[in-house]
């Protein structure tokens, strides 16, 4: 069964939707949440994101809202923090992680920390037995890919493109992902321009994929009621699962 990773932002438009959105999600197709911190300058994302990011922050999200949402959803779905590493550091590493390791969060996703700089932080990842997760670009050589993948847990984050999310871009992966896998047994999962149109294309020879821009997309529309946005969500995911199995 290949797997779905679903991204939402956490707190927009507020905590206890985004409580409610998580478990309707885990029962809807999604195998593992994605929380996204809201962040004011989310260079890997896309006009979509960025705006929900925007809009979580004006309505006053703080930190504290994260480890609240946590709480009630890490329990119930396998859940990752997605956040840029400033908040992260600010909070202190230790910490962060944790809190995350008491609450149930399995891991964290930082997109601004390339492999090198992230490597200053495995023992504490190890030592709780958390994930941080790995990204690989099509734009890595072979010896790079092997040295990342060396010490990669859970799953390999495959960039479909260089790029920002949500642009939607083309790229044949089956190269990429031959060569990964002929490094390591981690799941690869695709990530970057998955909806219902794609992702059938692109979790080909993949272990699964990560939408989210999709998702959050539904979130921005303020002609929907927050009943409306969950079920349009759900019917998402539930869609993409069945495409990337079918």
């Amino acid at each position: 069964m290949k797997q779905l990773v679903a991204y939402i932002t956490a707190g927009y438009p507020d905590k206890n939707f985004t409580v409610d959105l998580a478990l309707a999600l885990g029962e809807n197709g999604v195998d593992t949440l994605e929380l996204g911190v809201p962040f004011s300058d989310p260079v890997a994302d896309g006009p979509v994101i960025e705006a929900a990011n925007h809009r979580a922050l004006e309505n006053g999200f703080r930190f504290a809202d994260l480890i609240e949402i946590s709480r009630a959803v890490a329990p119930k779905i396998d859940t990752l923090w997605m956040g840029y590493f400033n908040p992260f550091y600010q909070y202190g590493m230790e910490a962060l992680l944790d809190t995350a390791k008491n609450i149930g969060v399995n891991g964290l996703i930082i997109p601004d920390v390339p492999y090198e700089e992230a490597k200053a932080y495995h023992g504490l990842f190890e030592n709780r037995g958390l994930a941080n997760i790995t990204f690989v670009a099509p734009t890595d050589g072979e010896e790079r890919i092997a040295a990342i993948t060396a010490e990669a847990r859970k799953f390999i984050y495959l960039v479909a493109y260089a790029g920002i999310t949500g642009s939607g871009q083309s790229e044949d992966l089956a190269p990429i992902i031959e060569m990964i896998k002929r490094h390591t047994q981690t799941p690869v999962y695709v990530g970057f321009g998955v909806n219902e149109k794609t992702a059938r294309e692109k979790v080909q020879g993949a272990d699964g994929v990560i939408v989210g821009s999709a998702i959050v997309h539904v979130l921005l529309d303020d002609t929907l009621s927050f009943a409306e946005k969950i079920a349009k969500c759900c019917e998402i995911t539930r869609n993409i699962k069945g495409l990337i199995n079918s």
